[in-house]
């Protein structure tokens, strides 16, 4: 029966292949709808590579079963064989009287219409909705209880949790091999894994992850990674680190710069320079295995980075759905809600009927309100809270019109705006928030390159004084010290 058992797996191979066919050639609306059929793709498609599996060995046949089973029909009578598979039948049915036949054609053929659950339906919290957005809020309680960490709000966190960098949000580098911190990290970067795992059921995760292990390796073997290079490569680096003046030094166990050589060395007897350099010191004799355990750290810093960086769109979305909703009340919260899954429920009923009603449900916007995301107006009391009756044009920016004032202030930070005060010559652009007539921008401009043409006073033409003890001063002040006997 060897040859049955492979002619069944084809034919499950090929029913595999047409659920498939059948749910990717829907293209659904609602979020839900889509990534439950990616999902239902998935299973197929696991199913296929283990009926595959299922199927090669038959065809190796290390055995010899199928070469023989092939002999025995091919050589012998074909009638014999055949009863004799036909007595086998009936014998299993004669044993099995009650047993049901199912209809093999059902199995796989998507499902619309009836009360089947959803695959996704247990998968997403209510913060996430099916996965647009994060919900790192237990992430943002564990950062603040780690040491030395600033105390940001969760909007805050959502901007600088991919950032490690001690001016970036991130904490000093001895503060990060602690337990409670790699515990931290592990737990971040298992949640981003799976939420890209559920939001992208169709992509080889599991080669990207490999790629971006390859990237690290290569990286840190290199001494490449931002924020954990040797210290021997510091101290190489800060030899020929820029400074902003000649007389300038820098303190490698600080990490910062001085003005002058008497300045540093002032600060070297500061309990900060002291603690900085018993740091910097046991870095410089570190064991091979802190160093392991610093690379441990530093991996999982480099796949949350890779993993935020991939899932740049849900994190912004994340970022602007937190701020909208903290401008709502709780009962508003679970009332929209509420609403968005009323209009994925809707959504999933079949297009039959979607046809046959159209046209009929008009969205009511008589006061010419903006759509929100579900396609309905927004409140009117949310629509004067944001002041968007109120419009704001920039000549700029070509005559166009912002609504509300935040959209207006958001606009001098944006590339168009900026660009196109490059594009008249001017290039501080920071100083011209609020403007946004071309002739005000220009003579504003004319101004400012008047005004640093004055004040840059060529040093050579200012007259030096030398005082008794050889002190060299403009000539005003030296002049102002003589009248006041100081001389």
């Amino acid at each position: 029966m060897l040859l049955e058992q492979q002619r069944y797996i084809h034919e499950d191979l090929e029913r595999l292949e047409q659920g498939i066919a059948d749910r990717m050639g829907d293209e659904p609306k609602a979020i839900r709808e889509r990534l439950n059929r990616d999902h239902e793709v998935s299973q197929l498609l696991d199913q296929i590579q283990k009926q595959s599996s299922e199927l090669l060995p038959l065809y190796e046949d290390k055995a010899g079963i199928r070469s023989k089973e092939i002999l025995q029909i091919s050589s012998g009578d074909p009638f014999e064989e055949f009863y004799r598979q036909l007595n086998g039948i009936k014998e299993h049915h004669a044993r099995y009287p009650n047993e049901q036949a199912e209809n093999s054609e059902q199995w796989y053929k998507p499902r619309k219409g009836d009360d089947q659950p959803y695959i996704v339906e247990n998968m997403f919290s209510g913060e996430e909705a099916y996965g647009r957005f994060f919900d790192l809020h237990s992430f943002h309680e564990s950062f603040l209880n780690l040491p030395d960490s600033k105390r940001l709000a969760y909007l805050q966190y959502l901007e600088v949790f991919d950032s490690f960098q001690p001016g970036q949000g991130g904490i000093k580098r001895g503060e990060k091999l602690t337990d409670q911190y790699f515990k931290y990290l592990g737990d971040l970067m298992a949640y981003l894994e799976s939420f890209m795992r559920r939001t992208r059921p169709l992509e080889d995760l599991d080669k990207v992850f490999g790629g971006w292990d390859t990237d690290f390796e290569k990286a840190w073997e290199k001494d490449e990674v931002q924020g954990w290079q040797m210290d021997k490569g510091a101290k190489e680096g800060g030899a020929t680190k820029k400074l902003s003046a000649p007389d300038a030094v820098w303190c490698e166990a600080c990490e910062k710069e001085f003005k002058n050589e008497n300045v540093y060395k002032g600060h070297l007897n500061g309990r900060k320079h002291v603690k900085a350099a018993e740091a910097l010191e046991q870095r410089g004799s570190m064991t091979l295995g802190n160093r392991l355990r610093e690379r441990a750290v530093a991996e999982r810093e480099f796949r949350i980075k890779k993993l935020t960086g991939a899932m740049s769109t849900e994190r912004e979305d994340t970022r602007v759905n937190v701020e909208r909703r903290q401008g709502m009340t709780e009962r508003e919260r679970q009332q929209e809600l509420e609403n968005y899954f009323n209009l994925s429920n809707q959504q999933s009923q079949p297009v039959e009927e979607e046809v046959e009603e159209g046209g009929d449900d008009k969205i009511y916007n008589p006061l010419k309100l903006p759509l929100a995301w579900d396609g309905k107006p927004i409140p009117f009391w949310l629509y004067r809270l944001h002041g968007l009756g109120q419009e704001f044009p920039c000549e700029i920016c070509g005559n166009f019109v912002y609504r509300g004032r935040r959209a207006f202030d958001k606009h001098f930070n944006e590339t168009n705006h900026i660009t196109n005060l490059k594009r008249l010559g001017i290039t501080n652009t920071h100083l011209f928030r609020d403007i946004t007539s071309i002739e005000e921008a220009k003579r504003l401009w004319d101004k400012i390159t008047r005004d640093e043409k004055k004040h840059n006073v060529d040093e050579g033409s200012v007259v030096q004084m030398e005082d008794a003890e050889g002190n060299v001063m403009p000539e005003k002040v030296y002049l102002d010290l003589q009248k006041q006997g100081l001389l």
